[in-house]
């Protein structure tokens, strides 16, 4: 493969909250996710507004060769022209931030579901809520 000085990559693992710094992690704590995935960097991503991306599944990090994580390439001067960052960092910190609250809202919205319920017509889910309901209540 050649050497591009316009293509980034990032790994998914950069933006893992459980890995340290030492281990792998790029990014700060505040802008790293629970289970990071390929396909949630690449939504995160094209959140921030970069365009010139592509995905490699199956590809594994040099660092950690038995784990199939996969990669993000991007493109050096499409991220500078399209979200402002500059350099590398600058670039993950973004994503990480962007995809951080991506993760916060999906958590938020299935909390709120749960909240209201199964919908009106879901006989299923609402007997199976009913039930839930008489253990409580016999308690």
């Amino acid at each position: 493969m050649d050497h591009d000085p316009d293509r980034l990559t990032l790994w998914p693992s950069y933006f893992d909250v459980r890995r340290s710094r030492r281990s792998g992690r790029r990014v700060a704590k505040d802008a790293a996710v629970k289970k990071p995935d390929l396909e949630g960097l690449y939504n995160a991503a094209r959140a921030v507004g970069l365009r010139k991306i592509k995905r490699e599944a199956n590809t594994a990090r040099p660092s950690d060769p038995h784990a199939r994580e996969g990669r993000l390439i991007v493109s050096r001067s499409g991220a500078e022209a399209d979200a402002g960052a500059s350099s590398k960092e600058e670039i993950m910190q973004l994503i990480g931030g962007q995809w951080r609250q991506m993760q916060k809202d999906q958590r938020n919205d299935e909390k709120e579901a749960q909240k209201r319920g199964p919908r009106i017509g879901d006989k299923r889910a609402r007997s199976q809520r009913k039930g839930a309901n008489r253990a409580r209540a016999a308690q």
